[in-house]
């Protein structure tokens, strides 16, 4: 007995804990959504009102990270655009992932559909994201609903390639072929046999596009396209600090850090959970 468990493959949380790339990036990604989503809603960070008293001060103790062009406290602006930034990059990330897999398993499943549905995918998957996403944006309008809807169509295929692939191999299993003769429906073959053995790099690839999502909001509004400029988002603040460079830097370099940060973080947690779910996959980071 103690030589079968000695041999037995370690568990998830064992793999994706030994790495402590992927245990220091988790926990710096829980602390700035942590700070972000319950510091503005608990009053412990207020954004207070306009000072041209306090117009760009920088960082001291009556405003840690300094004020911006306004006399806006940077600190209370940050979490609160933070808190959005992180709901537009979960919100792509969730419907995104919907709609690909969605089109992922009807293209992997139904002969007749993969072929439009697969050059549909490589159609869109030819463009460059940013230029896609400023098109769409334009179109849809410059809200939060929009922005999350047209990163959603532009990530959506890589979900959807994803799912495609893995449901061409599942489908042609046994079990699958069983479930077929026993007579089972096939949105309860596609739901219960297919859908559930590949959620792992559906997981995985959505915590990439959490990432690119944030990304790629950032570039958005910095370009000035993005979240109209009433909803403040990380890169709303570094496209407004940016023409204060030269003598008030922190205005760029505080949201800066939360983008680059927060990226960063979520790319490694992805890593991890691609190793801990997939260990023929693992490597040394």
């Amino acid at each position: 007995m103690a030589a079968s468990s000695a041999a037995a493959p370690p568990g998830f949380s064992r793999i994706l804990l030994s790495r402590p790339s992927t245990v220091v990036a988790l926990a710096v990604f829980v602390v700035i959504a942590a700070a972000c989503l319950f510091l503005p809603a608990l009053g412990l960070v207020a954004p207070g009102g306009m000072s041209v008293r306090s117009r760009l001060t920088p960082p001291g103790p009556e405003y840690w990270m300094g004020a911006d062009a306004f006399g806006r406290d940077v600190l209370a602006r940050l979490l609160i655009a933070g808190r959005a930034s992180l709901t537009i990059g979960l919100g792509v990330a969730v419907v995104s992932s919907v709609i690909g897999i969605a089109i992922g398993l009807v293209a992997g499943f139904f002969r007749q559909l993969d072929a439009p549905l697969s050059r549909l995918i490589d159609a869109m998957m030819a463009f460059p994201d940013i230029l896609l996403a400023l098109s769409l944006v334009a179109i849809f309008g410059g809200t939060m609903l929009n922005v999350i809807l047209a990163l959603s169509i532009v990530y959506a295929p890589r979900i959807g390639r994803i799912v495609r692939a893995s449901t061409l191999v599942i489908r042609e299993l046994p079990y699958v072929e069983a479930a077929r003769a026993l007579g089972t429906r096939t949105p309860t073959i596609m739901w219960t046999h297919v859908l559930r053995n590949i959620m792992s790099p559906i997981l995985v690839q959505a915590t990439f596009i959490f990432a690119y999502a944030m990304l790629a909001e950032a570039g958005l509004s910095f370009l000035g396209v993005g979240v109209d400029p009433s909803t403040p988002t990380w890169g709303i603040m570094v496209n407004e600090g940016r023409q204060f460079i030269d003598n008030a830097f922190f205005l760029i370099l505080f949201p800066g850090l939360g983008i680059a940060l927060s990226v960063l973080s979520l790319q490694l947690v992805g890593d991890g959970l691609r190793d801990a779910l997939d260990p023929k996959l693992a490597k040394d980071t």
